[in-house]
């Protein structure tokens, strides 16, 4: 008699149980991907002698997305698999998006392995008057992936040099009417309307800058005068066409501001104490000249105080921003993710990591939201894609099949006895 059919139907759902079982613990790991085991059967001169199992098939269906509300932790919604740099220099990927930050700006998961992606252009070299020099230049999409680090350094102020405001002038003002006064050292202004804004010098020292419009003479005219400290700065006019826009040429490029110009410079603007004085561009693209009350409806400039990080987030592109105090964002680089012609050729490490084989062929990497690459969801995690209740009915159903076989082994064993009773 032979027991090897039964033995190896004993084995084989040994290995079942044990592939279930671990499912099963691992039902609440993030990022986790259940497996399963194959079987084949085994034939011996076309005679059945049993079952082997012919390899484990990893599922790598999409996990359900839960909100965590922690700023790191960050989930793949759609195919893709973070690219991690293991201490030993090896690199891995993962589906598990819980990390951290190291006292060095590194960003690591919970065994120490740096997330990697695009980083800055470190070629610039460094100059506080360039904005977009590193460590504030700008990411390197599609170049050599690189361990991510988020660099503490302060955003240093930048100088406003233009300015863009969109406001209405009340056509029905008349000149020489109606009038307010602003008494200077240097003479008195007169003006129909007023506003004023925030511009910042090379130091980041906040420059109040006001603007007096004034409808002069008969026509669609009107006189700017720009005041800082109580002291007349420049003026210029603004021309507007009996339809209320500002005068623009053939192409529609405004022509209206100071006899034929786009825009207006002010020079001469005195900043704080040992900062370059100010030269502000104003441009008015949009301003109208309607029959309603004057009014700001916008304005704009490219000036900011200098600020400290305050905090970053991570954006559906994976694009990871540095949030600072002054309101400024900077980016510190780019998530990418890796894909793979075929994912259940992937070895598993252990730790929710795997490594590429020749099975799974050579990475794929890109940018998050990029071909078949999914976006990156911030504050949530990619629970683990175990069904708790299809895995106990397998494990029923293989620990039935265990006591078959079983039964099997005792049955050969009876018919056994009884042969050698003969």
């Amino acid at each position: 008699m032979s027991f090897t059919t039964a033995v190896a139907g004993l084995n084989a759902q040994s290995d079942k149980l044990n592939s279930a079982g671990n499912n099963i613990a691992n039902s609440q790991t993030v990022g986790y991907k259940r497996s399963d085991v194959l079987f084949a059967d085994v034939f011996a001169a076309s005679r059945g002698i049993g079952v082997q199992v012919s390899g484990l098939r990893q599922d790598f269906s999409q996990g359900s997305i839960e909100s965590t509300g922690r700023n790191l932790d960050l989930a793949i919604s759609g195919e893709g698999f973070y690219r991690l740099e293991r201490p030993t220099g090896e690199v891995g990927y993962s589906r598990n998006g819980e990390f951290g930050i190291t006292s060095t700006g590194d960003i690591v998961n919970g065994q120490g392995d740096r997330l990697m992606g695009y980083g800055m252009d470190r070629g610039v070299t460094a100059d506080t008057d360039d904005q977009q020099a590193f460590p504030f230049s700008n990411v390197l999409v599609g170049g050599a992936p690189q361990a991510l680090n988020i660099p503490v350094d302060d955003i240093p102020a930048r100088a406003t040099t233009e300015v863009n405001a969109l406001l209405n002038l009340d056509a029905r003002a008349v000149s020489g009417q109606d009038l307010n006064t602003l008494e200077l050292d240097g003479g008195d202004i007169d003006y129909h309307f007023s506003n004023n804004f925030t511009a910042y010098d090379s130091l980041g020292n906040a420059i109040n800058v006001a603007t007096y419009f004034e409808r002069v003479g008969n026509s669609n005219q009107w006189n700017v005068t720009a005041v800082t400290d109580g002291v007349e700065r420049g003026s210029f006019t603004l021309d507007f066409t009996q339809s209320g826009r500002l005068q623009t040429d053939a192409n529609g490029v405004v022509t209206g501001v100071n006899g034929g110009a786009q825009s207006a410079v002010i020079t001469g603007i005195p900043g704080g104490v040992d900062a370059e004085d100010l030269e502000l561009e104003l441009k008015f693209d949009g301003t109208t000249q309607f029959a309603a009350d004057s009014l700001q409806k916008e304005l704009n400039q490219d000036g900011f105080t200098s600020g400290a990080l305050a905090g970053i987030t991570v954006t559906e592109t994976g694009v990871i921003q540095r949030n600072f105090t002054n309101g400024e964002t900077r980016a510190a680089g780019q998530i990418a993710l890796a894909s793979f012609r075929n994912e259940e050729g992937l070895q598993s490490l252990g730790n929710n990591l795997w490594a590429a084989t020749n099975s799974s062929g050579l990475e794929n990497l890109g940018a998050p939201g990029t071909g078949r690459l999914g976006q990156i969801q911030a504050e949530a995690v990619e629970a683990s894609n175990v069904d708790l209740a299809r895995e106990l009915v397998d494990t029923i159903v293989a620990q039935r099949a265990y006591q078959a076989n079983s039964n099997t082994i005792s049955t050969q064993d009876e018919l056994l006895q009884t042969i050698i009773n003969l």
